[in-house]
């Protein structure tokens, strides 16, 4: 087929309010949830710790802890499925796979976001600091 078909027929089924996160964020997943004739949503909380795909083909994994129990989740962030995607806080990584979670326990398995002190007044160099670096 044409690839400009394609395009718009995929264009088509974009999701309009795309969130916006990244690898390392947690995040609240809410789904619909068939069961017989009646349908819920239910939330899936924890760390993205992957993203892949392109387009309308992309995905995501998200990891939590279930009574001691890794669990991950693959979702499709253009399915009709998700309902929203919250970003409970971001995350700050250096990679773009955090596979190594997955042989972390307890406290080792989260993420620590940066300070929110760091980005306001304690990353500006004092007066005697910034003199001694503009004279050299």
């Amino acid at each position: 087929m044409n690839q400009a078909i394609l395009d718009k027929i995929e264009s088509e089924q974009f999701r309009k309010d795309a969130a916006n996160f990244n690898v390392g964020d947690s995040v609240r997943v809410h789904t619909k949830v068939v069961e017989g004739d009646k349908e819920r949503i239910q939330i899936f909380a924890g760390v993205v710790i992957g993203r892949r795909g392109r387009g309308l083909n992309s995905t995501f994994t998200v990891r939590r802890i279930s009574y001691g129990e890794g669990v991950e989740r693959v979702f499709p962030v253009h399915s009709p499925r998700v309902e929203k995607i919250e970003v409970e806080r971001k995350g700050d990584v250096r990679r773009a796979k955090l596979t190594y979670l997955r042989k972390r326990l307890g406290k080792g398995a989260t993420l620590v976001r940066e300070k929110e002190m760091r980005g306001g007044a304690a990353t500006q160099n004092p007066p005697a600091v910034a003199a001694a670096t503009t004279a050299s």
